[in-house]
C-alpha cells in the first residue's frame, strides 16, 4: 500500500507549482518581425533586439543592444496593450525610435504577435 503522506505531498507539490506555460505558436505575421528580431533565449541581438523575455519589462532594457535615446527614455513597459499599439504604429508610440518599420495595420495580427512575444519566457 502506498504511503498516503508521500502521495498527498506529491499531489500538493504538483498542484502548487504548475509547469511554465509553453510559448504560443509563432504567428505567420511575425515573419516581418523575424527579419530583424530573434526570439530564442540567449540568442544574440540582431538588427533589432532579441525579443525573448521582454514581456512586462521597460522598453530599451535589452542588454547589449544600442537603443535610440527615444526608446530608452520612453518609460514604456511592454504590456500587451503597449506592444499591440507599438506594433501597429511604432513612430507614434515612440517618436524618434530607430525601427525602420511603419507598422502593421491589421489589429488581429498585431495582437497575435504581441501575445506571442509575451509568451516567450
Amino acid at each position: 500500500m502506498p504511503n498516503r503522506f508521500a502521495l498527498s505531498s506529491i499531489i500538493a507539490i504538483s498542484i502548487a507549482s504548475p509547469a511554465l506555460a509553453a510559448p504560443l505558436a509563432k504567428p505567420s505575421a511575425f515573419g516581418i518581425c523575424a527579419a530583424c528580431h530573434k526570439v530564442d533565449k540567449g540568442a544574440p541581438n540582431g538588427v533589432g533586439p532579441n525579443l525573448f523575455g521582454i514581456g512586462n519589462t521597460k522598453a530599451g532594457d535589452v542588454p547589449g543592444f544600442a537603443f535610440s535615446p527615444a526608446m530608452k527614455n520612453s518609460n514604456i513597459k511592454w504590456t500587451k496593450e503597449n506592444l499591440v499599439a507599438f506594433i501597429q504604429n511604432p513612430r507614434q508610440i515612440v517618436p524618434g525610435n530607430r525601427m525602420p518599420f511603419a507598422g502593421l495595420k491589421n489589429p488581429q495580427s498585431a495582437e497575435a504577435i504581441a501575445s506571442y512575444i509575451l509568451s516567450l519566457k
